[in-house]
C-alpha cells in the first residue's frame, strides 16, 4: 500500500459525502428523516433498525446513539437493533428462514415505531420483507442504500440512495448520514 494509494481511497470517500451535501433533493429527504423520526419519539414510538453485516453494525451504532446519546445528557429516545438479541435470530432462521427474521419482529410494531433499513444494494430479502410487513402495517420506513435502492427504493416512505455502487463508501456515507439525522434529532427535541 502507498500513500497515494490510502490518498486515493480518502478522496473517494469525501467525493461521495460532496456529492450528497451538493445535491438539494438529498439533502432535503435527509431533513425530512430527522423531522419524522422526531416525530416517532414525540409520539411514544419507538426506532428499530435492521441491517446485515457491516449495515448491521451501522444499525446498532446509530440505535446506541438515540439510545445512548450523541452530544447531549438527555433522556433515552427509544431505539434499537434488531439483530442483537442473537437467541431470537437463530431461532426464528431455523425454525421460519433467515429471509423472516426481521419480518416476524416487524409484525409486532406500532403504527407510532418506525424502521430503518440499511443494505447497500437496497436488496436484502430480510430486509425487502421486514420493510413489506410495516407497509402493511402502517410503519413508517426509511431506507438507506446504494445508488440503484434495489427493492427497497420503492418499499420506503423516505429513500436515501447514497450516489455509489462502491460497499465500503455507501456504508462511510450511512454512518455519517446516520450521525447528522442522530443531531438534528438531539438538537430539536433536546
Amino acid at each position: 500500500m502507498t500513500n497515494n494509494q490510502i490518498q486515493t481511497i480518502l478522496h473517494a470517500s469525501a467525493e461521495v459525502k460532496q456529492t450528497i451535501a451538493n445535491d438539494v433533493q438529498m439533502v432535503e429527504i435527509i431533513r425530512k428523516a430527522a423531522e419524522a423520526i422526531m416525530q416517532s419519539f414525540q409520539q411514544g414510538g419507538r426506532v428499530y433498525f435492521c441491517g446485515n453485516g457491516g449495515s448491521a453494525a451501522d444499525a446498532q451504532h446509530l440505535a446506541a446513539e438515540f439510545s445512548g446519546r450523541f452530544y447531549k445528557d438527555r433522556a433515552v429516545l427509544p431505539s434499537e437493533a434488531l439483530h442483537t438479541n442473537s437467541s431470537y435470530i437463530t431461532a426464528v432462521a431455523n425454525d421460519y428462514g433467515y429471509d423472516e427474521v426481521y419480518a416476524r419482529i416487524a409484525g409486532s410494531f406500532s403504527s407510532k415505531d418506525m424502521l430503518i433499513g440499511l443494505s447497500t444494494s437496497g436488496n436484502s430479502t430480510n430486509i425487502v420483507r421486514a420493510f413489506e410487513v410495516c407497509r402493511s402495517k402502517g410503519v413508517m420506513t426509511i431506507g438507506l442504500t446504494g445508488a440503484g435502492g434495489g427493492k427497497m427504493e420503492s418499499l420506503s416512505d423516505l429513500w436515501i440512495g447514497v450516489p455509489s455502487n462502491d460497499t465500503p463508501r455507501i456504508q462511510e456515507a450511512h454512518i455519517t448520514l446516520g450521525h447528522i439525522i442522530c443531531q438534528l434529532v438531539e438538537e430539536t427535541l433536546f
